[in-house]
């Protein structure tokens, strides 16, 4: 019975994708920052484990507690919307330490026991703001679009060693709680120089009768990359990714 450890398990994506992976009997261990038993349903093929993913100490702990695993889901992540102009540099300094930083600690302390074992899986969940440019999301955007490069390269340093690398991209997905935890990140949104363009953004956002990205989406497609060595290396997840991603082409 294989093994899956997915970051950032508290709510949405990768709650989702803990679903996922139980339902198809999978070993699934479910980190968070604040470890919650009761959001995910009681299995013995379950542990639910603290991870940090921005400090070192945490993330130690969380894989020797695991033990060996067959994939790696780094989910994680912290969103911000805001004008660059009044977007503060701790704020930057979030982005990039758990979208960015985060993801590239947690699979370099991973990678020794892939190469070791000559297999191995690991799949990035960034998003579909990559494909294109889009306003208010600037560093955002940013912090993304370097976890793409770093799986790119990464791909081509440890394919000797039989490890799969994969960059899953959802996209704008109102049902989750995204939104509303980027909100202590969002600055500058009452600027007069930016009402206009933080209105018209802000009711784009909401409206959910265009496509858009559905958790399960994001599931099914870290399940793809996790289990389909035929699977390419960047997988757009939901309608409105995939549209982006056939623009982008």
């Amino acid at each position: 019975m294989k093994t899956v450890l997915i970051t950032g398990c508290s709510s949405g994506f990768g709650l989702e994708t803990a679903r996922y992976f139980l339902e198809r009997n999978w070993q699934v261990v479910a980190t968070m920052r604040v470890p919650r038993e009761d959001v995910l349903p009681p299995s013995d093929r379950l542990r639910v484990l603290a991870l940090d993913v921005t400090d070192a100490e945490s993330i130690l702990r969380a894989l020797e507690a695991a033990g060996p695993i067959d994939v790696l889901v780094n989910n994680a992540g912290v969103g911000a919307a805001a004008p660059f102009e009044f977007t503060p540099v701790a704020t930057m300094h979030a982005l990039f330490d758990t979208n960015t930083l985060g993801t590239m600690a947690l699979t370099q302390a991973v990678l020794p026991q892939f190469r070791q074992r000559a297999e191995g899986v690991i799949v990035n969940v960034t998003s579909s703001t990559t494909y294109k440019p889009l306003p208010l999301v600037a560093a955002y955007r940013a912090s993304k679009a370097a976890v793409n490069a770093f799986t790119e390269s990464l791909a081509a340093e440890v394919g000797q060693f039989g490890v799969r690398m994969h960059v899953v991209l959802p996209g704008r997905s109102p049902e989750t709680r995204f939104g509303d935890n980027a909100r202590p990140h969002m600055h500058g949104l009452q600027e007069a120089a930016y009402a206009g363009l933080v209105q018209h953004v802000m009711a784009g956002l909401g409206d959910t009768s265009v496509p858009h990205t559905h958790a399960r989406d994001v599931a099914e497609a870290v399940w793809r990359a996790a289990t389909d060595p035929a699977s390419p290396m960047h997988i757009p997840a939901g309608a409105d990714a995939e549209a982006w991603a056939a623009e982008a082409r």
